[in-house]
């Protein structure tokens, strides 16, 4: 039902932007750039207020160019509400704030949320995380995977380079998606999997490139394919610069060449590749169901430093 006492509305302006950052996340620093450059617009910030307390916010972001956001990534509620009206406030901000944002009959877009690596024994941070999680599934949306969030640092000894593998450049668009669309056989990536139950895997590897990696401004020579001495390709992968930080996008083994390790030549290969640019960290994901490659990006020097989820809503 209506609160009446709860004003939601989006951000007047970018003037307004301390209004919305009254609560607090870890992306807040990104806020100023990212309206500055126009991958957050005031009509995409959202706020539920009493009064002149802030109770609520809501945020999606997007590409400079794109006339509705592509991603779901701020949502906060007042932790010192009671459980109950934290959720019915949060409830009603974000579904207000769907209606204007998304066009009608449009699925939204994914959310996006980082959270501390420890948040199931840490009481606060659960309740937090779940006073959320209560939210979306109340407007439909469904879990579809926590993430474990990795960091190479500045200082940890960089992994050994493979004595086994070659490595090159990767071709083109075409080379990458003919390698993507056999890795994704037996895959144990959530989204990977998702993509699969509606598309055929040459085409969840295109989508991949086409809403991902094609958008990547680092140069594509520091993506490589690594063959054995003969040239037979064994697997990829992908280092690169997003919007924020040096990251390893990508990498996969091809099917006939798994289980001999391959995985740390690929990862210890883009670790080198980042490294070499300066760079003062070097982030990565991967599912927390993932347990082989989580294992590899350890053994590789990297910590575990946050965790993410991700939520979807039936198309």
């Amino acid at each position: 039902m209506p609160r009446d006492d709860l004003t939601i509305r989006p951000l007047a302006d970018a003037g307004e932007l301390d209004l919305f950052q009254r609560l607090d996340y870890v992306l807040d620093d990104e806020l100023a750039d990212d309206l500055a450059t126009n991958r957050r617009r005031p009509r995409w910030l959202w706020i539920a207020t009493r009064d002149d307390r802030v109770l609520a916010r809501a945020g999606w972001w997007g590409g400079p160019d794109d006339e509705v956001p592509a991603s779901f990534d701020f949502f906060d509620v007042d932790d010192s509400l009671p459980v109950d009206e934290a959720v019915a406030v949060g409830v009603e901000l974000v579904a207000t704030a769907l209606r204007h944002v998304v066009p009608s009959g449009a699925t939204p877009p994914e959310y996006g949320r980082f959270i501390p690596p420890d948040w199931r024994e840490d009481p606060a941070a659960r309740q937090a995380v779940e006073t959320r999680f209560a939210v979306l599934e109340r407007l439909g949306a469904r879990q579809l995977v926590e993430r474990l969030r990795l960091e190479w640092r500045v200082g940890t000894p960089l992994p050994k380079r493979s004595t086994r593998l070659r490595f090159r450049a990767v071709a083109d668009r075409e080379e990458l998606i003919t390698l993507m669309t056999p890795v994704q056989q037996g895959t144990l990536d959530a989204h990977s999997q998702s993509d699969l139950a509606s598309l055929s895997p040459e085409a969840a590897a295109a989508k991949h490139f086409d809403e991902e990696f094609a958008h990547f401004e680092s140069p594509r020579d520091w993506w490589r394919v690594a063959t054995l001495d003969d040239g037979e390709p064994v697997g990829f992968v992908i280092a690169a610069r997003n919007t924020y930080n040096p990251i390893i996008a990508y990498l996969g083994v091809l099917p006939q060449h798994r289980g001999h390790g391959y995985v740390d030549d690929l990862l210890a290969e883009g670790t080198h590749i980042l490294a070499a640019q300066d760079v003062p960290r070097i982030r990565a994901a991967t599912d927390l169901a993932n347990v082989p490659t989580a294992r590899a990006f350890e053994r590789a020097g990297y910590v575990n430093f946050a965790r993410a989820v991700n939520f979807t809503w039936e198309h």
